[in-house]
């Protein structure tokens, strides 16, 4: 073939070295998308566990919480007011006290488990990730294909 002359099989450009097929592009776009998918699962993974660490914190509170409640409230309200009795107060005065006492007991440990729970965050950086990807991916528009590369995907052209 003379100098200068076009290879009729070529588009009408010289191949560039290190160039990428269809294929290959393709492979490597779809491995990089999975691989975002699989870094934002991941970091969801990490944010949404620290927030149930948080979880489990408030939740042990509200139920011990709830066992003081339970179990301390016969048996030491009795004792409590007995002996405030022995003090010299009425013994009617003195188991309203006792349950003055389990309250402020009580409110003081709801506002513990309103801590931890308050503590609780949404994964703002998982949010943040997908909707900067769903802006990426919904901006992406593939160029439309030239006839020849249309015919050589068909076969029409070798």
């Amino acid at each position: 073939m003379p100098t200068g002359a076009a290879d009729p099989s070529s588009n009408g450009r010289a191949p560039y070295e290190g160039e990428r097929s269809v294929g290959q592009l393709f492979a490597a776009a779809t491995a990089d998308l999975s691989a975002l998918v699989h870094d934002e699962i991941a970091l969801a993974k990490s944010e949404i566990k620290a927030d149930v660490k948080r979880g489990v914190s408030g939740g042990v509170s509200v139920a011990v919480a709830a066992v003081v409640l339970l179990f301390s409230v016969p048996m030491l309200s009795a004792a409590f007011a007995f002996g405030i009795h022995a003090l010299g107060l009425s013994l009617g005065w003195s188991f309203l006290i006792v349950a003055g006492a389990y309250w402020v007991l009580a409110a003081v440990l709801f506002v513990l488990a309103r801590r931890f729970f308050k503590k609780i965050q949404k994964p703002e950086r998982t949010i943040e990730g997908v909707q900067k990807t769903a802006e990426v991916l919904r901006n992406a528009r593939p160029r439309p294909a030239t006839q020849e590369e249309i015919d050589r995907g068909l076969g029409r052209i070798p």
